[in-house]
Order: C-alpha cells, then structure tokens, then sequence
C-alpha cells in the first residue's frame, strides 16, 4: 500500500546577523502566522545570549501552535557553516564561531534537525514557491547588507563538502575607480553599506540605504553611479556564476534590490554586456517570487523536501 500521509509540519529556523526568526511551516509551504517569532542576536551579543534566543525564538513559535505535531526543523544561517557537525559560525556573530545546533535546540522537537546555509535555502525557498519554480538549474541571490547565494543544480540544492556552497558575495568583480581598474568582493562593492560608504565618499550627504533610494528617484548624480556601480557588480558575478554553470535563471532577492524600481533592468544589462557566451547571456534574471518569508519557506524546505 501507498504512505498518503501528510507529512507534518516542520520548525523553521533563520538565523541572521541582527535576529533569528522561526516559526512553523505546514507540508503545503504555508507559514502559520501565529507561530512567527523573532528575538535578537547581533555582534556584541555573547555565546550565550545568541544561543540562548535561538533556543526562545524556537520555543516560542512551538508554544504559540500546541495542537500542531511537527516532525522536524530546518535551520538556515548566515554563513559560514559546518553542515557535517551542524554547528554555525556566522561572521557577523563572532561570539557564536563553531556553535552547534543540536546542542541548542535539543529535545525541542522528536525529529531531525536540517542545516543549510542562508542563501541555500533562498534557492530552495524560489525553486519551491517563487520566481525559480520548474527550473532545473538556478541561483538565488539576496542583495542586502551582505550578499548572499545559493544553488540549484540538476532540481537539488548544491551546498558542497561543508555546506557552503553558492556563496557569491566572496566572489571577486571589477570596477573603476578614479580611471583604475580595481578588483574587490562583490560583497564590499554591491551590499547596501559598502554602497552607501562609497556614495558618501564622493559628496553623497545621505545616511542610509532609504536616503540613497530617495536621492536615486530624485536624479542625484552620485546616487545614481553608486546604485549603477552595484548593480554593475552583481550583473558581473551572475555572469560569471552562469558561465560556470550553465544556469537557466537567477533570482534577485533582498532589501538593497529594491533601492531603485530599475535595479533588477540594470542587473540584467550588466550581465549581458559580462558575458562572453551565448549560452550564458539567455539565463533569465527576475526579481524574487517571495515575500519576506522566503527564509523561513527555505528552512523548512530543508526538512520538507529532502
């Protein structure tokens, strides 16, 4: 006889630079709303205060639905991340370096615990529900005060030896400074801060990502050549990822992606003028298909399509 069980709802887990979220996702990739919990983390916060909210972010979500049984949990994390010990180093979380998952989040839940890094499970969370369905071979990529990454390769995630695999912002791209050519992570150049710093830097007066987004509608020059400058970047490294991979389409996600209505426009340009191959310049670059639960949706992917 066939298994038609409904598999359970599973625990979904993100931990950030800033705050870890969590809350229950049923088998059909709805995230119960009652269950969506959020406590802080941040980089001066101790060892014990990141794993201790970790552990309260998670309780919470499990207390706010007790007539739900869930099977498992899917935990995604700033990177880097050891996937074999399920332990978690997130560079923004010093104090956290090598803390494992299984020794925070035990006997919370009777069933196994999944880890992924966080652009992995965008990748998941875009090829389950979002822009990325029905493809075969694709990247996500969040744009936001890092930038982040994840694969599908062949309908599967692609995390590597470690589970680190995709990690895009680490990836070197060009630009020109003062009539150089200069080489440097697409992280520094393209991520909402290093975009901001480079703006002030030319005579920008603004403060904040919202500032540049405002200065852009409004025509200001060098918002305009910071938000150019970045996208540039990102279009460079989609161009290189696709050459490498051969990938039917990219994903863009992330709150420094919405800095300009045309950002996406000037991702997709940057990528055709990078690319040297035929092949490479028919990948489709989209916006994301998600809302701001696609960390959540990729956590629980983890533990719901394995």
């Amino acid at each position: 006889m066939s298994d038609d069980r409904v598999p359970a709802p599973v625990l979904a887990v993100d931990i950030g630079g800033t705050k870890v979220d969590a809350a229950v996702v049923t088998a059909a990739g709805e995230v119960v709303r009652e269950s969506v919990t959020r406590r802080p983390t941040g980089r001066d916060a101790s060892r014990a205060g990141i794993a201790g909210n970790i552990r309260a972010a998670a309780t919470a979500a499990l207390a706010a639905v007790p007539h739900l049984r869930v099977g498992a949990i899917g935990v995604g994390s700033a990177g880097p991340i050891d996937r074999p010990a399920r332990a978690v180093s997130p560079l923004n979380l010093p104090d956290a370096a090598g803390l494992v998952l299984d020794e925070v989040l035990r006997g919370l839940v009777d069933g196994p615990l999944h880890l992924a890094l966080d652009g992995t499970c965008i990748a998941l969370a875009e090829h389950w529900r979002g822009a990325l369905v029905g493809c075969r071979d694709a990247m996500a990529i969040v744009v936001s005060t890092g930038v982040g990454g994840g694969l599908v390769l062949d309908g599967r995630p692609a995390s590597g030896a470690s589970g680190n695999a995709g990690h895009l912002g680490q990836t070197f791209v060009r630009t020109v400074e003062d009539g150089d050519v200069v080489a440097s992570t697409l992280e520094a150049v393209a991520a909402g801060p290093g975009t901001v710093a480079w703006a002030r830097s030319h005579g920008w007066a603004g403060e904040t990502g919202l500032d540049l987004a405002a200065s852009y509608r409004s025509g200001d020059e060098v918002a305009v050549a910071a938000v150019r400058r970045s996208a540039t970047a990102v279009g460079q490294a989609i161009a290189a990822a696709t050459t490498l991979c051969d990938l039917e389409a990219v994903a863009i996600a992330g709150g420094f992606a919405r800095v300009a209505d045309d950002y996406i426009d000037l991702v997709r340009a940057a990528a055709q003028r990078a690319a040297v191959h035929a092949y490479a310049r028919r990948c489709r670059i989209v916006g994301s298909g998600l809302d701001g639960d696609g960390p959540l949706l990729g956590a629980a992917a983890l533990a719901l399509r394995p």
